[in-house]
């Protein structure tokens, strides 16, 4: 009898969920520390994703490796896992190109990793129930499940409507922009044209 798979799992779990969350929280700041560091405007961001490259093999090849000599693994790769398990590794590494040439057009590490972390996981949860949908459908889902998403979406476009090129930013500002023309005169101007008098009395007694 098998006795490792019918022990209670754990918190272990938790432990390695809150390592990548580390992990990828600082991601960010440091993939824009190191394309800085390079010290070229032009071909900096593509220099940076070069040792991210590297570092991939050294984390996502090498320690594999090494961890499957060790445990005496044998060496039957079916196609089918090896395709959708090259296919995630190209999905990744498209997802950390992106995240260079966002930092190369001018984006803030606060404000692309924000909308790229409250935008994966509804894309996640999305395509999940579409390939793998519940036995109930949708009205088997909770509401925390959807409200979820919803506030995750609230979040990204919250992130995203105080970059100063964005267009909702812009139409706030036309909405509680001052107003232009005489009635955005200065006071001293307003004071010219009654004689003078910043208080007005001069109107009001009949002077020009």
């Amino acid at each position: 009898m098998n006795t490792a798979n019918s022990s209670p799992p754990g918190m272990t779990w938790l432990l390695f969920a809150l390592m990548t969350v580390v992990s990828w929280g600082v991601y960010g700041v440091f993939l824009h520390s190191g394309q800085m560091a390079m010290k070229d405007p032009v071909h900096g961001r593509y220099k940076a994703f070069l040792f991210v490259g590297l570092a991939y093999f050294l984390t996502a090849v090498l320690a594999p490796l090494i961890l499957l000599l060790w445990r005496g693994a044998d060496w039957s790769y079916p196609a089918k896992g090896m395709g959708w398990s090259l296919f995630a590794g190209i999905v990744g590494a498209i997802g950390a190109f992106c995240v260079l040439l966002a930092f190369g057009a001018k984006g803030k590490p606060p404000e692309v990793m924000a909308i790229v972390f409250a935008g994966a996981p509804i894309v996640n949860a999305l395509y999940a129930l579409w390939w793998h949908p519940p036995a109930g459908g949708l009205s088997a889902m909770r509401p925390q499940f959807f409200l979820g998403i919803v506030l995750a979406a609230l979040a990204g476009c919250r992130q995203q409507s105080r970059h100063a090129d964005c267009p909702l930013r812009k139409l706030d500002g036309r909405r509680f922009s001052k107003p232009s023309g005489p009635l955005a005169a200065p006071v001293g101007a307003t004071a010219r044209v009654v004689g003078g008098d910043p208080s007005g009395e001069s109107l009001l007694r009949g002077k020009t």
